[in-house]
């Protein structure tokens, strides 16, 4: 039912909030809705339109994207990066096809993390001849080097790597920048870019009393050690200093090192650390220990040992303009008792080899660096990462290597660029009080983990990932916020069907009398596109409209396969149950002879011109397939069934004016068991058909 593009169309600019606040812009929504009707190789591949470390992202991704999720204004935000990691796990999706590569495009990155492998990524997409050098004998930067095996497996980054290979990155390992290779032999060699995304691979500690003890480590040592020599601490008492992400990373891993007791101590309260909440509530369940607000001011050596740390109480730990100046209370003191101290108080660069390289460094980052252009001082060497933009999560640096990538592509062909050029989306207002107390509260489903006692002296990945099903209720959940109803102004008779069948309060009606739907807030029911009788309303995505593109040919299917029987359609709903593979992988590829299939993004969404239309193109019978509405019912919609009724009835009414038997129409509810077996759950309306035979 979709309508000319030439007509006016009512509509806000907005994007869906979850891809505005991801970094690199995911298609959240998109990738979310084909999990929902199970479609996971398509899902995957629209995944990897915007990201070349999907398996990387589904499973350590800081899901920037949740905390702007408008789905918190009526219970939890979606689980989004846990779908994305569904949808590597279950999906098969290649990346676009690359431009045929260009020689004399040559580009050579300076390292394997985030930032320029996203980066490589896009160059040989846009036909560049790409080559990573990596220092490392391993790819993969700090997250192959630092991160926890427990929270990412080696072979979760080979995945992507492998992927990069396959699309025509070229890398090259145990090269380093500055001894190995300089700018002036790339140069040499042909390369006509270069760009630095060395990363931060250098922890930082204090010039604290005691500090020079053999049992004070570094955060990313002891981490490299931990996850690559088998580093172990048994029966140690560690304390860690720091309230950030890596110091949760030591402290776990300390735990999993064998340490028999492992404290924590920051600046920050509880409530200011910067550490992702779901990583404190997982160390806390491991046991760390948890001493807030107190600052280091000595490790006391007893002996020749550390007997532990001396600590003051922090009374603020930023200034009123924001900025990093902790005050104390020197008379509030206390002692956190241990024999093992590690620092994990942040990270600075290693520039000595891009100083030794050809680059200038000014203290920790390179000198002169133009944010604006992405570029060095040297002419043809760019900068990314956090070498320019200090410490960031994973997607951020994917970001900033896409920007970087980007500058070099304008370089290459002459073109003048600046990084203001790159279009940023305003995304949509929140959800609306009187449209969010309407949507349905579905419970979020948690991601399956490990229990505290499974994982506490291992290295195993505590994350399970979800069941496909799982992935497919949880999708589901998505409000599909910008995806919605657009009002034709042209053919509104504002006759307020709208109004009246909306179970959202969507569409409005102005003090004049005019009536305005409130595309931003809509819940892409599709309730009031199948009920304007003027044709009026449109939706903005062509949810729709690609499941009218499969009636004809689902039809021609029955009728070529029916040998006697009437030819059957089946109009299902695309969600829930009908997603799952009991459905998509069971009966979809065995269906009986004579029987097609269309898939509708919920039976909301069907209209009784779509069952007219499957009649018209030679159908000789038609079920209408949606779920029952019982007390586990989570279908995210409203009415559903109720429209689906009245649309049927209004269809059999119909038929018999034609003189057709109105048995040759059928709706079916059906439970999440009886979908699973669906062919016995159609059995009694499909002898019904048969018994009808062909249409005279």
């Amino acid at each position: 039912m979709s309508n000319s593009d030439a007509v006016m169309k009512e509509g806000s600019a907005g994007a869906p909030p979850c891809q505005v606040a991801c970094p690199i812009h995911q298609e959240v929504r998109e990738y979310l809705r084909l999990l929902a009707v199970g479609d996971f190789d398509r899902s995957l591949e629209v995944i990897k339109r915007t990201s070349p470390l999907s398996s990387v992202c589904g499973t350590i991704c800081a899901h920037h994207c949740e905390d702007e999720c408008r789905r918190q204004n009526v219970d939890e935000a979606l689980s989004i990066r846990g779908l994305k990691r569904s949808a590597v796990d279950f999906g098969r999706g290649d990346f676009p096809t690359p431009d045929p590569t260009d020689p004399q495009k040559k580009v050579a990155v300076i390292g394997s993390g985030p930032a320029g492998l996203t980066a490589a990524s896009d160059l040989v997409l846009q036909g560049c001849s790409v080559t990573v050098f990596e220092r490392e004998n391993d790819l993969g930067g700090a997250p192959r080097n630092f991160i926890p095996l427990y929270r990412l497996p080696d072979e979760t980054i080979d995945t992507d790597i492998d992927n990069l290979k396959k699309l025509g990155v070229e890398f090259k390992t145990g090269v380093e920048f500055g001894s190995d290779i300089d700018v002036q032999s790339l140069k040499k060699d042909g390369f006509k870019a270069i760009l630095v995304a060395v990363g931060l691979t250098a922890s930082r500690g204090l010039p604290l009393p005691g500090a020079d003890h053999q049992d004070v480590l570094l955060a990313l040592e002891f981490l490299r050690a931990s996850k690559r020599e088998n580093f172990r601490l048994e029966g140690k008492e560690v304390v860690v200093i720091g309230g950030g992400n890596v110091a949760m990373d030591v402290a776990r891993s300390a735990v999993r090192a064998g340490a028999a007791k492992v404290r924590l101590a920051c600046l920050e309260s509880e409530e200011e650390m910067p550490a992702f909440s779901w990583e404190i509530e997982e160390a806390q369940e491991e046991g760390v220990e948890f001493n807030c607000s107190w600052g280091p001011t000595a490790v006391r050596i007893e002996g020749d040992k550390i007997s532990g740390l001396e600590t003051q109480e922090c009374t603020a730990v930023f200034d009123e303009q924001g900025r990093f100046s902790p005050c104390f209370n020197e008379t509030n003191r206390t002692f956190i008792p241990g024999d093992t101290v590690i620092f994990a108080i942040g990270q600075a660069s290693d520039v000595e080899g891009v100083k030794n390289a050809g680059v200038p460094v000014d203290g920790g980052r390179l000198a002169n660096y133009d944010p604006a252009t992405m570029k060095t001082e040297v002419e043809g060497v760019f900068g990314c990462g956090e070498i320019i933009a200090g410490p960031s999560t994973a997607v951020q640096a994917m970001a900033n290597g896409r920007v970087a990538a980007t500058a070099i592509l304008h370089y290459l062909v002459g073109k003048h660029f600046l990084a203001e050029m790159v279009e940023e989306e305003e995304p949509l207002p929140e959800l609306a009080p009187d449209v969010a107390e309407n949507v349905k509260k579905i419970e979020r489903n948690k991601i399956p983990m490990l229990n505290p006692e499974e994982r506490s002296d291992n290295f195993i990945p505590v994350e399970k990932g979800y069941t496909m099903a799982m992935a497919a209720w949880e999708s589901r959940r998505c409000l599909g916020c910008a995806a919605g109803a657009l009002r034709i102004v042209e053919k509104c008779a504002d006759c307020l069907t709208c109004v009246r069948t909306c179970p959202y309060n969507v569409p409005v009606v102005s003090e004049e009398g005019d009536v305005s739907i409130r595309d931003h807030q809509c819940q892409a029911c599709g309730l009031c596109l199948t009920v304007c009788p003027n044709l009026a309303i449109d939706f903005r995505t062509p949810y729709i409209s690609e499941a009218e593109e499969q009636l004809e040919p689902a039809v021609k299917e029955a009728l070529a396969g029916k040998n006697g029987a009437p030819a059957v359609l089946v109009m299902a709903c695309g969600l829930g149950a009908y997603a799952f593979p009991e459905f998509n992988q069971g009966f979809m590829k065995e269906k009986p002879a004579g029987v097609g299939v269309v898939k509708f993004p919920c039976i909301s969404k069907i209209d009784t011109t779509h069952i007219l239309k499957a009649f018209q193109l030679g159908a000789e019978g038609v079920i209408v397939a949606g779920c029952a509405e019982d007390e586990k019912d989570e279908c995210p919609f409203q009415k559903t069934m109720y429209w689906g009724r009245q649309r049927v009835s209004r269809v059999k009414n119909i038929l018999k004016e034609l003189e057709l038997e109105e048995d040759r129409l059928a709706l079916c509810a059906l439970t999440t068991d009886e979908v699973a077996n669906f062919a016995d759950s159609i059995s009694e309306t499909m002898e019904k058909m048969k018994e009808l035979g062909g249409v005279k």
